[in-house]
């Protein structure tokens, strides 16, 4: 019998402290395998043996495959997954596997017809797709929580299982508008308002003659082509958004009750264009261990947009959580050779600790029966299992360095009522907000979203970018922030409805105005503005003096703003006359800066240099265009060079780049679409 000692309690906590440690530093490179494909247990061993002469560590398996471990109603069949998970134990490749709540079994469908998703028009829709599930549907939530209850509870202490991954692309998939949704809608409303005369002032019933006088008049906010008014139109999307991840928190916590302790991930296409919902419920929850995306930044090696629009969706997902991310899926397809991994190292810059490929082999049927894989239809290799080969061998010589730590000293706004309340602008709330997370990926520096009413703000700055609904908490954190010595950005189509979504009928920006010093009285439209340009400018195009500088944009929309006690810090100078664009005002001991325009780079990107100096932002590594770099740890910069052309990098001093095995001093060359980890002497 060993004898429990203060000494050995101690070295056991730091040995289990260091386990830990070593598989936080862990960068995971892998595929998604779709064993349910084909069950033979020879392809099955080649395929596992491919996978770990490429190095892979990980791999993840069962998403959209509930009927293939319950193929009927109660009858689970899960011994020929245990072959799969016994094999993959044995290879030392570890497993995410998918709890695959969507697409529901068609056999589930036809026991509860209800499930089928239902259009506008009334048509039940029958489910040829994927995703065609009423998620809010109790018998659904019902059967999704059992076959969770039963995949769980077999693997919860299998020790190939890394992590569950909980649903995969939560917003995809169309919104349902049967009947069984309005009346769960009505019975949302009524915990909401309480009672009608409440329902009525929140939804403006008064106008076109629309007053509810009994539940059951409660319609949806759709009926084939025509919405409903935009009051209407927030509820029912929050009441969507919470059915979603209603289902995904009892998913949480049917595995955390089976299997506590073990990760969970999760591919949170959340803001898919069909069923956005607010992921930063789960986000800021805490009970999602891992958050996970697909990165598909397109097939271009030369062309870098999509790299950022997939690495903005990163950000997005993550919000504030400062737990390793895991890009859970990541491209495949017909990517031009050395493009995937580009955009492998360009992941690491943020936060990322998996590459994941989609797909292992090119698929044979189904919907995607023409994607391509690192296999080839008939099991072949190609170049892009070369390329993943390659990842995974170099990833190893540097996983001891990540995954990287942001330390951002910039928020950025989300907020999911704005972005539904913002599409009767020219600009959704997301593109305002990747504009202004775009200033930041250009100039190397971390930045983080946020949700402000679930934000402790411990920024220095602070960007609101068209969020365009202001609810009380939001607007007293705001102002709490610059009270206490922040500075905020604030950019149109903000502050302009309140919670219910009606237009404040009190100065704008609403609950804000005094905040900034300033009313806006409305907007203009540029293109015709501009038949009074003094500077012949047509269309959009507006000219704009901040400071004595000259910057010339373009903007469907500018505000009309009056100063009342805010600095006017820039005009626009081509139309009729001089207008205000630009103001600061002094409140507390912070500083509130409304820009009348929705966010654009060449705008902004003057006011944020001067702010990164007054407010002593860290700035990031200085690097010549086109390269990407973040500074690791004291002693390691990772660089990444997008562009076509070597660059020369300057640093002082002896350093060693741990990739290439070579020694520089003071300075050394980054050939195109290459990385670089530099260690400093």
């Amino acid at each position: 019998m060993i004898k429990i000692t203060n000494k050995f309690f101690l070295t056991f906590c730091m040995l289990l402290l260091a386990g830990l440690s070593v598989n936080a530093q862990t960068l995971y490179v892998g595929t998604n395998y779709h064993p349910h494909d084909d069950k033979d247990q020879e392809k099955i061993k080649k395929d596992i043996m491919l996978m770990k002469a490429a190095g892979f560590k990980l791999v993840r398996m069962g998403h959209l495959a509930w009927d293939s471990y319950e193929p009927s109603e109660g009858k689970f069949d899960f011994e020929w997954f245990d072959f799969v998970m016994d094999m993959m134990n044995k290879a030392g490749i570890k497993v995410i596997l998918d709890i695959a709540i969507r697409p529901a079994p068609i056999w589930l469908h036809h026991k509860y017809p209800s499930i089928d998703v239902t259009s506008p028009a009334g048509v039940a829709q029958y489910p040829n797709h994927r995703y065609m599930d009423d998620v809010g549907n109790p018998m659904y939530q019902k059967y999704a929580v059992r076959y969770a209850d039963s995949l769980t509870k077999h693997y919860a202490k299998h020790p190939a299982l890394l992590a569950f991954g909980i649903d995969n692309e939560s917003g995809d998939g169309p919104i349902s508008y049967s009947e069984t949704v309005r009346k769960r809608f009505v019975v949302w409303l009524t915990n909401k308002y309480s009672n009608l005369d409440n329902l009525n002032k929140a939804w403006a019933t008064q106008r076109w003659s629309r007053r509810i006088n009994e539940v059951d008049e409660v319609g949806l906010p759709a009926s084939g082509e025509k919405n409903g008014a935009p009051e209407k139109i927030l509820d029912f999307r929050r009441f969507i958004s919470d059915e979603v991840n209603q289902i995904l928190f009892k998913v949480l916590d049917k595995v955390n009750t089976n299997a506590p302790g073990v990760l969970t991930n999760t591919n949170a296409w959340f803001y898919s264009a069909l069923k956005y919902f607010d992921y930063s419920q789960i986000a800021y929850s805490g009970k999602m261990a891992r958050e996970g995306a697909g990165f598909y930044p397109g097939n271009s090696l030369i062309t870098n947009w999509g790299i950022m629009n997939a690495l903005f969706g990163i950000s997005r997902i993550q919000f504030e959580s400062t737990t390793p991310f895991w890009c859970s899926e990541f491209t495949t397809m017909t990517a031009v050779p050395n493009s995937i991994r580009k955009s492998a190292y360009a992941t690491l810059m943020y936060g990322n600790q998996a590459v994941c490929g989609w797909t292992w082999q090119s698929m044979w049927s189904g919907e995607e029966q023409y994607l391509e894989g690192m296999l080839d239809w008939d099991g072949t290799p190609n170049r892009k299992y070369d390329e993943y080969k390659k990842i995974a061998t170099e990833f190893k010589k540097i996983e001891k360095f990540f995954p990287y730590k942001s330390s951002p000293e910039v928020g950025l706004a989300f907020s999911f009522p704005s972005q539904i309340a913002s599409s009767s602008f020219p600009e959704a709330l997301d593109q305002q907000l990747q504009a202004c997370w775009n200033l930041f990926y250009f100039r190397n520096m971390d930045s983080r979203v946020v949700e402000i009413s679930k934000s402790s703000l411990n920024y220095k700055l602070l960007f609101v970018p068209g969020v365009t609904v202001m609810d009380e908490t939001t607007a007293n954190k705001i102002r709490d922030f610059v009270k206490n010595g922040g500075t905020v950005i604030m950019t149109s189509n903000s502050a302009v409805v309140d919670e219910t979504g009606k237009v404040f009928a009190s100065t704008h920006p609403g609950r804000l105005s005094d905040v900034f010093g300033i009313r806006v009285a409305g907007y203009e439209e540029t293109e015709t503005m501009n038949e009074l340009s003094r500077a012949s400018l047509k269309g959009k195009k507006i000219e704009l003096n901040y400071k004595g500088k000259n910057i010339e944009t373009e903007s469907t929309r500018f505000d009309v703003i009056e100063s009342k006690g805010a600095e006017i810090l820039g005009n626009i100078t081509s139309l009729d006359k001089d207008y205000p664009v630009i103001t600061a005002n002094q409140y507390g001991k912070g500083r509130a800066i409304y820009v009348g325009l929705p966010a654009s780079g060449e705008v902004l990107g003057p006011l944020l240099d001067e702010l990164i100096d007054k407010l002593g932002i860290k700035k990031g590594p200085q690097v010549p265009d086109g390269v990407m770099a973040r500074q690791i740890d004291a002693k390691h910069v990772l660089y990444l060079n997008t562009g076509r052309n070597a660059v020369e990098i300057k640093l002082k001093g002896a350093f060693k780049g741990i990739l290439t095995g070579k020694k520089f001093v003071d300075s050394f060359s980054l050939p195109s679409e290459e990385p670089e980890l530099i260690e400093i002497d």
